[in-house]
């Protein structure tokens, strides 16, 4: 019992919301996926998992058929389904429709994955979202990813989450927070000289550069 509670806490402070296979009832009502090769675009890096990380991935499990979920949408690229295990508080379902967007092919995380594949995945949120939205009679919704292990990602299969809001439903303890305004400093104006550096490496593949360290208006 304690571990349970203890995990379902981690899961809502982290914002962690996964699949876990072989835990809770089986739905009534799955969808079998298509199968595809998960493996597939895969490259030998030091953050690509093992094979055997890869057979035991409960996303790859799910695109190769070997694994039920309840699809909504599929495409060639890329699946979304139900979060079998959606953000909870005790045994309370906050969200029954919060979503998750994953690619057929496996990547362990956002960095790894192919730009092409990530503009997929995102292209097909707005029509998702408001499918969604509709269903669960809600009008706004959070689009997350948690990618690395401090931002609370568990499963390394890049996904994206979709999850429905309703006024004063209180997930964000954040959103009571009040925000402060940023210190227009050096201090500020350094740390855009950073990332601007960085995003002007060769690692980087961004097609445009703003040069100097000036405010610019949004």
């Amino acid at each position: 019992m304690f571990c349970l509670n203890y995990m379902e806490s981690r899961r809502l402070s982290i914002l962690c919301s996964h699949l876990l296979p072989g835990s809770g009832p089986s739905p009534t009502r799955q969808i079998p996926v298509s199968r595809s090769i998960c493996g597939a675009g895969s490259t030998n890096t030091n953050q690509q998992p093992s094979d055997s990380d890869q057979n035991d991935c409960v996303f790859c499990k799910i695109i190769r058929g070997e694994s039920p979920a309840f699809k909504i949408y599929e495409d060639d690229i890329c699946l979304c389904i139900l979060d079998t295990h959606p953000l909870s508080r005790g045994f309370k379902v906050l969200f029954p429709r919060h979503s998750l967007i994953i690619p057929k092919s496996h990547f362990p995380s956002l960095k790894a994955t192919p730009p092409a594949v990530v503009a997929a995945m995102c292209s097909k949120v707005p029509f998702i979202s408001s499918a969604i939205l509709k269903a669960t009679a809600s009008d706004s919704f959070n689009l997350l990813v948690n990618n690395g292990t401090a931002a609370g990602q568990v499963i390394f299969h890049t996904h994206i989450h979709i999850i429905p809001r309703k006024a004063l439903d209180c997930l964000w303890a954040s959103e009571s927070l009040r925000r402060r305004p940023l210190n227009i400093d050096q201090e500020a104006s350094r740390l855009a000289d950073r990332v601007r550096e960085q995003l002007s490496l060769p690692d980087n593949s961004g097609d445009s550069k703003d040069e100097g360290s000036s405010l610019t208006g949004n």
